[in-house]
């Protein structure tokens, strides 16, 4: 595989919803194509492609759902393992087709597949010590007492908005399904994976895996996959054009390039990085760069990714 030239793009969950009051499934179809005319720009390029999403808002709306359909009797609500492989299924397809008709309608003969992907999570990992990651719906107190008894959630209050469900976001350990997605990308299969940061598992101690209620970072997993496939590109996808310092203060600075040393010193004195946004984009980007010396990362946003790629725009982070 590494005598080909293969990158891997994260793409933001977010990314694929367009305006927030549309979040039908058509209308999520439609931001799907617009990010695979992005994506199809590298593939004209001659790279192998592979392709992590976010899911966080349509695993939302899966929770939303499930919650709605409980109130019906016959009905269950989903586990969110289960939700997160709904998202795999609903994104994939989306990314899968819009990407399959753009390629064939150009003459390019190039086949896309979706691997339902599983991502093994630490049990004893920190993060379920202390779960952040707020999911679901708003619950009155009563109601968050009740599932907190019941269910051994873990509850809390947010913002004076009512009580939500927060889980742990541990870091991804290993890609279950690699050798599939290797064998893909070896047949030169464009290949959509680790969806939502993949399905967190947990070892069940008899040699097999269960879900665990927990959301795995996107980026974290696609830079895993990045370093485990020795790809030569790490693209996160993202929200701004270009990754800036001290984001949204009267200082803040645009920056075309980092090196790794710049990202490392830059993360470690705190102040320049979102934790919930821009940080995990540089971690993981830190984390591929240190284990892949030849490698390059981009971030960028999906509609300057080809001016991004010509060197244009967005920023580049490179070993030294």
């Amino acid at each position: 595989m590494n005598a080909r030239k293969t990158a891997v793009i994260a793409i933001g969950g977010n990314s694929l919803i367009r305006n927030g009051q549309r979040v039908d499934a058509e209308s999520q179809y439609q931001a799907a194509r617009e990010t695979c005319l992005h994506i199809a720009d590298l593939i004209r390029q001659g790279w192998e492609v592979a392709i992590g999403h976010g899911n966080g808002p349509q695993v939302g709306f899966n929770l939303r759902r499930s919650e709605i359909a409980a109130r019906t009797e016959g009905m269950y609500e989903v586990p969110l393992d289960v939700c997160g492989a709904d998202s795999q299924g609903f994104i994939g397809y989306t990314l899968q087709q819009n990407l399959q008709n753009i390629l064939s309608a150009e003459g390019i003969d190039k086949k896309v597949a979706t691997v339902i992907t599983q991502v093994r999570v630490d049990r004893e990992d920190r993060a379920f010590q202390n779960p952040t990651k707020p999911i679901g719906s708003f619950m009155d107190a009563a109601e968050a007492e009740r599932r907190r008894k019941e269910l051994n959630w873990t509850v809390v209050e947010d913002s004076g908005r009512g009580f939500r469900r927060v889980v742990a976001s541990p870091e991804p350990r290993k890609i279950l399904e690699l050798e599939t997605i290797r064998t893909l990308l070896d047949a030169g299969i464009v290949t959509i994976t680790v969806g939502g940061g993949g399905i967190p598992v947990t070892d069940s101690g008899d040699g097999g895996h269960r879900g665990i209620a927990a959301v795995i970072d996107k980026d974290l997993s696609s830079s895993l996959l990045a370093r485990a496939i020795g790809a030569e590109l790490f693209i996160i996808s993202t929200a701004v054009e270009k990754v800036a310092l001290r984001f949204g203060k009267p200082d803040q600075r645009w920056l075309d390039r980092m090196t790794l040393k710049e990202a490392e010193d830059y993360l470690a004195q705190g102040g320049h990085f979102a934790s919930g946004s821009m940080a995990p984009k540089i971690q993981a980007v830190i984390a591929y760069l240190r284990e892949i010396p030849r490698g390059r990362a981009l971030i960028t946003n999906p509609e300057n990714l080809d001016r991004a790629m010509r060197g244009e725009t967005g920023t580049w982070i490179v070993r030294g």
